[in-house]
């Protein structure tokens, strides 16, 4: 979530039609309707489903957090992988949940978003880095691509990869600050260079700006390796 709501407390309360709008202190009303499937139950609370959040959120932010929210619902990883994840939401229950509501505000920007949403992405961060790419006129970078080495082992998982040129992309956020995970980080770094592939390591910051730094390391890289706009 962007940090701008993430740091809004307020509960928001949806009713249907005809039942008076909730008025209490830090609590927002709102007149929605629901198609089946779309309230579930959690600890006793009656919350909208996760597809439906994604819809109803639609309406408030950006298209590039609204893709990262995609994104995060929609992440998976295999068994092979260092950290295997079953994705929370198949994309087809997100298309479905939109597809039910054509006229409901913020469908829109909700349909762009999934055009834009991908397998793979851990992080918000690594969303808008692939948005930013793209962009730019870069080619759409590949999520949860496996580096193997000579003998078929799995290397290393980037955060995002271009197979063709062999260009692996990493962003190392606050945790990545920490001792052990250094030692973990160069460590990588080797195997990456073993298997005859470039890293580009970013950081908190390279994302900023009109003209990222991320965009001009990625494409000095992608070029170095061969590609031509």
């Amino acid at each position: 979530m962007p940090a701008r709501l993430e740091s809004d407390w307020r509960i928001h309360l949806a009713h249907v039609r005809g039942i008076n709008r909730p008025r209490r202190r830090n609590v927002v009303g709102r007149e929605l309707t629901f198609k089946k499937g779309e309230v579930s139950e959690h600890d006793g609370l009656r919350l909208t489903s996760m597809a439906r959040t994604f819809l109803d959120l639609a309406q408030f932010i950006e298209l590039r957090d609204l893709v990262a929210i995609a994104d995060y619902l929609i992440c998976e990883h295999g068994p092979e992988h260092p950290y295997p994840r079953a994705a929370r939401l198949e994309m087809a229950e997100l298309l479905d949940v939109v597809r039910r509501h054509p006229g409901k505000r913020g469908v829109k920007m909700a349909r762009a978003a999934l055009d834009l949403a991908r397998v793979g992405a851990d992080s918000r961060q690594e969303s808008h880095l692939r948005l930013l790419l793209l962009d730019a006129g870069l080619p759409e970078p590949a999520l949860d691509h496996v580096i193997r080495d000579e003998e078929g082992f799995a290397a290393a998982w980037p955060d995002l990869a271009y197979p063709d040129w062999r260009i692996a992309i990493q962003y190392d956020g606050e945790v990545h600050d920490h001792q052990v995970q250094y030692l973990r980080d160069i460590e990588r770094n080797r195997r990456t260079q073993s298997a005859g592939w470039t890293e580009v390591r970013l950081k908190k910051g390279d994302l900023d700006g009109d003209r990222p730094r991320a965009v001009v390391l990625i494409t000095e890289a992608l070029r170095a390796s061969g590609w031509r706009p």
